[in-house]
C-alpha cells in the first residue's frame, strides 16, 4: 500500500503537466502573463458586453442565454473553470503541433516541457570530466548525460590498430576511434548514432574493417582544414551533449617495459602482446597536453578516472604531463572507477590494489581520493573470456590509507564483463553530492571503513 502510494505521487509529481511548474523553468512568468493577457481582454469584453446589455432591448432568449437564473458569483465559477479548461486544451495542443516540428518521429511520445526541463536542469548539473578510452569510457559517458550536459571527455589518442591504425598512417590524424565512441555515446539521436558510428564495413577495397565513424571524422577533417575542428563541428552537427577532447593533439606512440624487461612498441603490439606490463611510456614523453582539456580538469567537480584497460586506455592519459600536473593542480574530487574484472594481458589476477599501484607508479602518489569497486561479485566468469572479478584486498588498501573506499553494484547484469551505464552513473552522482564528505575523510585508511552507497 505504501509502495503503491509513493509510486501515484512520484508519477503525479514527474507528469509533463506539472514539469511547467518547476523552479527555474523560466516558464511560470511567461504563463502568468498569458493568464493576465486573456483576464484583461476578457474584462473588457464584459464591459462591452454590459453597456449593449443595458442600452439595447434584447429578445426574451437572452435572459437564458446569459444564464440569468444562476447567481451571478455561480457563473463566474463557471466562466472561470470553463477559460482554465480552454487555456489548458490549447497549450497541450500547442505542446502536440510544436513538437511535430522540432522533433523527431521516433521522440513524438515526448513534451516540450520535458525538453526545456532537460535543457535547463542539466546545464546546471555538476562540471564532470572524464578521462579514458575505448568502451569503459562510453559506457560511463552512456550514463553521466542523463544527470549533466557539463561534461568533458578526455580521451586517449594513442591507439593505432585496426581502422584507426590505418587512418593514422594514411592521412596523419589524430586517433579517432575512442573519439568516435565518445561521439556515439553523448549524441543526442544516440541509439541510431550509435549504431552508424559504429558500423564497421565488411568488404570492399580499402573500405573493409574501417567503421563509419572514423572515416566521418576523418572526412569532417579533411573539409574543415583540422582534426580538432572536425571534432568540434562534428559534435555540433550530432548535437553532443557535452565536449569530448583528446588528452593531446600530437602525433603519440605507446610503449610499454614486460616484466622480462622486453620493450614493446604501439598500444596494438601490447594487447596483442599479452603480457603483464611493468612499466608504461608516452613518446614523446613531451606531448603538450590538450588547452581545453587542462582547463576542463582545473575547472571540474568532479573527475573520473576511468573505467577502462587500465594500460592502454586509462594510464595513456596520465602519462601527458600537462594532464597530469592539472590534476593534481585541481580542487576537484579526483574518482577512480576500478573494472568489475580483469582483462587477459594487461590485468590478470590484479585485485583493486593492484589497479591503484599501478595509477600512483606512473602519475604521482596522492593522485585518487576514492575508488568505486563492485560489490556486485559473481562466483566466476565464463572461461572463455579469460578473466575473473576483481577483488578487493584489505591488506592491499591498507596501503592507500589516504584513498577512501566506496563499494556500490556497478556491473551490468548482462554482461559481468563491464559496468551498467545507469548504475555508475548514480553511483558517480551520489559521490558528488557526498564531495564534502569525501574530501574531509581522506586522510582515513580505506580499508578500515568501506563505504556503500545506497542505491
Amino acid at each position: 500500500m505504501e509502495y503503491s502510494r509513493r509510486m501515484t505521487l512520484r508519477n503525479l509529481r514527474d507528469h509533463s503537466v506539472l514539469k511547467w511548474f518547476y523552479p527555474g523553468m523560466h516558464i511560470k512568468r511567461w504563463l502568468a502573463l498569458l493568464l493576465f493577457g486573456v483576464a484583461l481582454m476578457g474584462l473588457g469584453i464584459a464591459y462591452v458586453l454590459k453597456e449593449a446589455y443595458l442600452q439595447t432591448e434584447l429578445p426574451g432568449i437572452f435572459y437564458y442565454l446569459t444564464l440569468q437564473g444562476i447567481p451571478r458569483w455561480g457563473r463566474g465559477l463557471l466562466f472561470m473553470s470553463l477559460s482554465l479548461g480552454t487555456i489548458g486544451i490549447a497549450v497541450w495542443k500547442l505542446n502536440e503541433s510544436l513538437l511535430y516540428a522540432f522533433v523527431r518521429p521516433d521522440h513524438r511520445d515526448q513534451n516540450i516541457a520535458q525538453a526545456i526541463y532537460n535543457k535547463r536542469f542539466l546545464s546546471r548539473g555538476p562540471k564532470i570530466v572524464a578521462l579514458g578510452g575505448g568502451t569503459g569510457l562510453s559506457t560511463l559517458l552512456r550514463g553521466l548525460k542523463e544527470h549533466t550536459s557539463n561534461l568533458t571527455a578526455i580521451v586517449t589518442v594513442a591507439d593505432d590498430g585496426g581502422s584507426t591504425g590505418r587512418l593514422r598512417q594514411e592521412f596523419g590524424v589524430v586517433a579517432p576511434g575512442d573519439l568516435r565512441q565518445c561521439i556515439a555515446a553523448l549524441a543526442e539521436a544516440e541509439p541510431l548514432m550509435s549504431k552508424l558510428f559504429q558500423y564497421r564495413f565488411q568488404e570492399g577495397t580499402g573500405l573493409e574493417g574501417h567503421s563509419f565513424g572514423n572515416l566521418f571524422l576523418v572526412a569532417m577533417a579533411e573539409v574543415t582544414g583540422n582534426f580538432e575542428t572536425a571534432l568540434h563541428e562534428a559534435s555540433r552537427v550530432l548535437n553532443v551533449r557535452g565536449a569530448i577532447l583528446p588528452s593531446t593533439l600530437e602525433d603519440v606512440t605507446l610503449s610499454a617495459r614486460t616484466h622480462e624487461d622486453e620493450l614493446v612498441h604501439g598500444e596494438h603490439n601490447i594487447t596483442e602482446r599479452g603480457t603483464a606490463i611493468r612499466d608504461l611510456y608516452l613518446n614523446p614523453a613531451s606531448a603538450e597536453a590538450h588547452p581545453d582539456a587542462v582547463r576542463a580538469i582545473l575547472e571540474a567537480d568532479i573527475v573520473v578516472i576511468g573505467p577502462g584497460s587500465l594500460y592502454t586506455s586509462v594510464l595513456p592519459n596520465l602519462l601527458v604531463s600537462g594532464i597530469q600536473k592539472a590534476l593534481f593542480a585541481t580542487t576537484a574530487t579526483r574518482l577512480f572507477v576500478c573494472n568489475v574484472a580483469t582483462q587477459h594481458g594487461e590485468t590478470d589476477g590484479f585485485t583493486v590494489a593492484d589497479h591503484l599501484e599501478a595509477l600512483e607508479r606512473h602519475a604521482g602518489r596522492g593522485l585518487i581520493h576514492a575508488v568505486v569497486a563492485n560489490s556486485n561479485i559473481a562466483p566466476a566468469l565464463p572461461e572463455a573470456w579469460h578473466s575473473s572479478a576483481v577483488p578487493v584486498s584489505s591488506d592491499g588498501m591498507a596501503a592507500f590509507e589516504n584513498v577512501r573506499l566506496v563499494m556500490a553494484d556497478v556491473v551490468a547484469e548482462e554482461n559481468r564483463y563491464r559496468h551498467d551505464p545507469v548504475k555508475l552513473a548514480a553511483t558517480v552522482m551520489r559521490m558528488y553530492d557526498q564531495r564534502d564528505t569525501f574530501a574531509s575523510s581522506v586522510s582515513r585508511p580505506a580499508a578500515e571503513e568501506p563505504l556503500l552507497l545506497s542505491r
